[in-house]
């Protein structure tokens, strides 16, 4: 029996080895096949120059792309230009590749190539100097590729220098976008703080004034709410930030409404602890809240509101409801930005919309359109406005610390 076992247990043993061994060979080979390498090699030189060019064409950038667009080249020598036809980098720095005469011939190749067309210039120094123009998929010139060489200007190099002109223009293309949207998303917090300023700021300064002579203690202690809320609303951080941080300044507003409405505005509120670093648009949810206040308690002289917060698994839900007046919900066949917009004038003549379009289009922009915000509404019945947002996103973090 002992015997028996012994086999087993070798054949058992044998087995495993010549498993290990075909693994070993198998990964081995993988490994260490030369087109993979070069492959991978190509791949990683690629994505060192696109990080640099990801931050826009200029004097920096350029220079630390430079050497990894010359080894997609594979020439000797590499000159970037920007759009205007102003050199921003060389690689090598070394002065055998860059005497005079062939400093000059693509300086003027770049010059003639910023027209939009390639320039092939025959040197004797080198055998050719090929000037690329960086061309967007809009068509527009962004800069210009020019490249050293000592081998014939056949298509092979030719179609190679192209084809990585293209690759660094599209990076190029997407820092612009990259910028754009940025651009965009300052100009929409921008827009939201203007439409807070004019409905709020008036009626917190005048709830504060009417207590500085009954009540002084809380006359201060509403001017330390007003001061934070402010800060934090106009502050110049990033464009994201946690919900702690933007349920803390909720928190400020509502002190603030209920110094003016008094035991007519109730707010319940439900978070769930594990939400509260939940990265969201800056100043998403003060809109939805404030919109509450004005639009669907102040015509009835108070009301409740309701703010929870609760984990969906990988997405956080976020609920403001009140049981206010309401709207007519044919309004929302139009989608919650048109939705939102038909509620009725307040008494001074604004729009009864405070950013909450706005507020919608920041959380497509940022997260998809499965991340919109939600009405349920029914004239007289109250609203019920639903935000919903991942837990986690690559490339959303927020910044600019807490305000406390």
């Amino acid at each position: 029996m002992s015997g028996e076992l012994a086999l087993v247990l070798a054949a058992v043993l044998l087995l495993a080895a010549v498993a290990a061994a075909v693994v070993v060979v198998r990964t081995r080979r993988v490994v260490a096949t030369p087109t993979e390498r070069a492959v991978h090699a190509a791949l990683h030189t690629a994505s060192q120059a696109a990080r640099a060019l990801r931050r826009g064409l200029n004097t920096d950038s350029a220079q630390t792309a430079a050497p990894f667009l010359r080894g997609l080249t594979g020439t000797e020598g590499i000159s970037m230009f920007d759009g205007d036809g102003k050199l921003l980098a060389r690689d090598p720095l070394t002065a055998e590749i860059w005497p005079d005469d062939v400093a000059d011939a693509c300086d003027r190749a770049a010059a003639e190539s910023i027209s939009g067309q390639r320039r092939v210039l025959t040197h004797a120094r080198a055998s050719a100097v090929v000037a690329q123009p960086l061309i967007t998929e809009g068509g527009e010139v962004v800069g210009v590729l020019v490249v050293v060489t000592t081998r014939s200007p056949a298509p092979g190099l030719l179609g190679a220098v192209g084809e990585v002109a293209r690759y660094a223009a599209n990076q190029i293309e997407l820092a612009e976008l990259d910028a754009s949207r940025a651009r965009l998303d300052r100009a929409e917090v921008l827009a939201l703080r203007a439409q807070i300023s004019p409905h709020f700021i008036y009626n917190a300064l005048n709830t504060i004034a009417s207590f500085v002579r009954t009540d002084p203690d809380r006359a201060r202690d509403l001017i330390l709410e007003f001061a934070d809320f402010t800060r934090y609303s106009f502050r110049a951080a990033g464009q994201y930030t946690t919900l702690s941080d933007e349920l803390r300044n909720i928190d400020r507003y509502l002190t603030l409404e209920r110094a003016r409405f008094g035991d007519a505005l109730k707010v319940r509120l439900q978070v769930a602890p594990e939400v509260l670093n939940v990265v969201l648009p800056f100043l998403a949810l003060q809109p939805l809240v404030e919109n509450a206040v004005r639009h669907g308690l102040a015509g009835r002289g108070g009301g409740e509101i309701e703010i929870i917060a609760r984990d969906e698994g990988s997405d956080c839900v976020i609920t403001v409801e009140d049981n206010g007046v309401g709207m007519d919900p044919e309004a929302l066949r139009a989608g919650p930005g048109d939705a939102l917009a038909e509620r009725s004038a307040d008494g001074d003549g604004h729009s009864a919309h405070v950013g909450l379009t706005n507020v919608d289009h920041r959380l497509r922009a940022a997260f998809g359109n499965d991340y919109g915000l939600v009405v349920e509404t029914a004239i007289g019945a109250g609203t019920r406005v639903i935000m919903r947002v991942p837990k986690f996103r690559s490339g959303v973090r927020a910044s600019g610390g807490a305000y406390g």
